[in-house]
């Protein structure tokens, strides 16, 4: 008979979850959990038919943790129709001379770019499967007149998104993107004027609220539209009220994204791991209030593929907390000048500039090393979560912060602790029954369960 931890039976650790009474059980290699009685955790892992049952399965969860990390084919680009920007926010990854003075995309170039991207998936997806395009930043509306003509020209071949900062978004170009049903993304970092303005202004010192708002309102009732919001240390305290804020204007998806420090600008606003997680957990309890008060959830996105990425692991929407992550892999990113990076991330890196689109083919710059190093990078390389237990539910993000903050592609990211605190939270929602309050709607559709001990369990 094998049990756990006995050389021959699986890796089996307790984690405590916070929740009075139950702890997580984990097995870090294949991303295997339960939830279990505090008082109950040595009889469960000294119970054969617990384990028995987990090992029949093992080798599965392992092929499917497996293939979700290596073996996903490309679905995304994130393109960068121009480099420049009417913003210059405190901690844009983008560097200030690009976003001062760099190149439009020309709209020859621009419906080029889009046939070789449409003729490269044509290769790599399944026949009616569209690939994403998401028009990226610095700010892409600057460009507004070919990204308009690529999405008209391509709108049978691609799903189209569009992350702007909003200044530029007027009535017409509203119209236009609903109705090609393209994914609109906004930026908004606080409820109250002055902090939201504090981080995100233009070159001359102009906040960006007042505009966010005005689109907000004009996309009240558009489903396929979301708001960003960075946290940092200047808006962390007020993450609980901006969410009661974009619940108050409808919103039906936003981020809560914790500053991505690459660049030197973004480490200046930085909040701590401790005291980040304890207002962004606030956060999330101050959703699920509003849920249960009023029948209409707000998802927090990216804490929703946390939780998926426990429950239901090949159902995450967003590849940033797994590794390796999604750079290179899942999607790329597409600069103004046709340059390919892992993600956008590294367009301020030089040395991870993989070759060009209209110059070099696709499958020759994703196999290049500046894209293999980011998906060479796995935590099993990394010290500290090579032994963490929840490697597999958070990836240690993000490739471009260790590589050009912490010093090399095996260092971790900045934000250890707000990761782990997510998954607690995670677990403390599983273990009491609450993991629907927080995910889209009918996000189990389609979904097969491939192992269920309680069904073994009588």
């Amino acid at each position: 008979m094998n049990y756990a931890n006995s050389g021959e039976g699986p890796s089996l650790i307790p984690m405590e979850i916070g929740s009075a009474g139950k702890m997580a059980l984990i097995s870090p290699d294949t991303a295997f959990w339960s939830i279990v009685s505090r008082d109950q955790l040595g009889a469960e892992l000294a119970n054969p038919k617990f384990i028995e049952s987990y090992q029949a399965h093992a080798k599965s969860f392992q092929q499917e943790m497996e293939n979700l990390r290596f073996h996903l084919k490309t679905t995304a680009v994130y393109f960068n129709p121009t480099d420049r920007c009417n913003l210059n926010c405190d901690y844009c990854y983008i560097p200030i001379e690009k976003r001062k003075h760099g190149d439009h995309m020309s709209m020859p170039q621009l419906l080029e770019a889009l046939t070789i991207l449409k003729r490269y998936f044509a290769t790599t997806l399944p026949s009616g499967r569209l690939p994403d395009i998401i028009f990226h930043g610095s700010e892409p509306m600057m460009n507004k007149e070919a990204m308009f003509a690529g999405i008209a020209a391509f709108q049978n071949d691609f799903r189209f998104g569009v992350q702007t900062n909003a200044t530029l978004l007027d009535e017409e170009s509203i119209e236009f993107l609903k109705r090609h049903r393209v994914a609109i993304g906004l930026s908004l970092d606080s409820h109250l004027e002055e902090v939201a303005n504090s981080t995100r202004k233009s070159w001359e010192n102009r906040g960006a609220y007042q505009d966010v708002l005005k689109a907000m309102q004009a996309l009240r009732g558009y489903n396929n539209y979301s708001v960003i919001c960075t946290a940092t240390v200047k808006n962390m305290h007020h993450l609980p009220a901006l969410v009661e804020f974009f619940h108050q204007q409808e919103v039906p998806v936003c981020m809560l994204n914790p500053v991505r420090c690459t660049l030197a600008g973004a480490r200046e606003v930085r909040p701590s791991d401790g005291e980040l997680a304890k207002h962004y957990l606030r956060a999330l309890d101050r959703a699920q209030e509003l849920y249960k008060e009023s029948g209409r959830k707000l998802v927090v996105a990216n804490f929703a593929n946390v939780l998926v990425s426990i429950v239901a692991p090949t159902a995450r929407k967003l590849m940033c907390d797994i590794s390796p992550c999604g750079g290179g892999r899942s999607f790329f990113a597409l600069s103004a000048q046709g340059d390919l990076y892992p993600c956008s991330e590294f367009i301020g890196l030089a040395e991870f500039n993989g070759g060009n689109l209209f110059t070099s083919e696709i499958p020759t710059i994703l196999k290049s090393r500046p894209f293999a190093m980011v998906r060479e990078r796995k935590v099993e390389n990394i010290h500290d979560c090579a032994k963490c237990v929840i490697r597999h539910f958070c990836g240690s993000p993000c490739p471009a912060e260790a590589y050009n903050m912490n010093g090399g592609m095996e260092q971790k990211g900045a934000f250890c602790e707000l990761y782990e605190e997510q998954v607690r939270y995670a677990f403390r929602l599983i273990a009491r029954g609450e993991v629907d309050d927080y995910l889209w709607d009918n996000w189990s559709l389609n979904l097969k369960t491939s192992y269920d001990y309680s069904d073994n369990s009588n």
